[in-house]
């Protein structure tokens, strides 16, 4: 028995008529007929009860009817399946994010990607620092990350989906919080909550106290933004960090512009090895859809 007999005889015991079946199946009526029979045969039972005037079916045909129909769903539903994994509209995809993305670019990538994909994953794991998600790409636990260049790996490939200037988080009482530009001089005297130091924005910290004409004294060190920001509002320092985290309005935090301020960039980064068709319409659907978004709000 194969699927293309099962489908004739579905149509034969639903219209309970051989010409309407094969009406209904555009084929001619012998052919259908002789199909049927050899069915029967191949399965050692009647199927129909045939008169001149109707087709019945009999208990096995009742049984066939039931379980056929069954197993032609299935059929239809793997066959959608196995076309939506391989077109790329469905799956898991582990998607790593720095801190400051959870308040730029991931809720739009989540909103976008729930629109374009209803059937993708996104299983996301955030806070994290670029050399993390980069041991992460490399080691397959993750598929793409949202990440600040640049990655060491030459199997990474990436692609740029927007530019921002750095800013200062400034606690709300300090006489820097005053509504205007803060050039780096201002804050030699300040301690500093910081990024860990393998951090991208670290790194700039580092490179713009010094070229300042100072060594920038650490108070506190956190992964996440949201802690770095809560030790701001509690006093305990200025912190640089990238202008989409203005986003977060914490009481006790001020934000200012930061004269003559680097610009750091987001991307999307991935194996360059073995991409799927799944990560690469996520990476289409990213880097055209959310990288038209510039938080500077200049064009990338």
């Amino acid at each position: 028995m194969d699927l293309r007999q099962l489908n004739y005889f579905i149509a034969v015991a639903e219209e309970r008529h051989f010409g309407r079946a094969a009406k209904r199946l555009h084929i001619a009526q012998p052919p259908l007929s002789q199909q049927i029979r050899q069915l029967e045969e191949q399965l050692g039972v009647k199927l129909f009860d045939r008169t001149t005037r109707r087709v019945d079916l009999t208990a096995a045909g009742e049984l066939l009817l039931d379980r056929g129909r069954a197993i032609v769903n299935d059929v239809e539903a793997l066959k959608a399946d196995v076309y939506q994994v391989g077109a790329g509209a469905t799956g898991v995809l582990r998607v790593g994010f720095s801190g400051s993305a959870t308040y730029s670019v991931m809720p739009q990538i989540v909103r976008a990607a729930g629109q374009a994909y209803p059937g993708l994953n996104v299983d996301l794991h955030g806070e994290m620092l670029t050399p993390a998600m980069e041991s992460a790409l490399l080691d397959r636990s993750l598929d793409a990350a949202i990440l600040r260049p640049p990655v060491t790996s030459q199997e990474i490939e990436y692609r740029i989906m927007q530019r921002e200037p750095l800013m200062v988080a400034i606690p709300s009482h300090s006489p820097l919080a005053e509504d205007r530009p803060v050039s780096m001089p201002e804050l030699t005297d300040q301690k500093f909550v910081t990024y860990p130091p393998g951090s991208v924005v670290y790194r700039e910290t580092v490179e713009l106290c010094r070229a300042a004409g100072f060594k920038h004294r650490v108070a506190h060190i956190a992964q996440e933004t949201s802690t770095v920001l809560s030790f701001v509002a509690a006093g305990a320092g200025v912190a640089v960090v990238p202008s989409s985290v203005r986003a977060v309005q914490l009481q006790g935090v001020h934000y200012r512009e930061l004269e003559n301020a680097p610009i750091v960039e987001l991307a999307i980064a991935w194996r360059r090895e073995g991409r799927s068709q799944l990560l690469a319409n996520f990476v289409t659907l990213v880097t055209t859809d959310i990288s038209d978004h510039d938080p500077t709000g200049d064009s990338v």
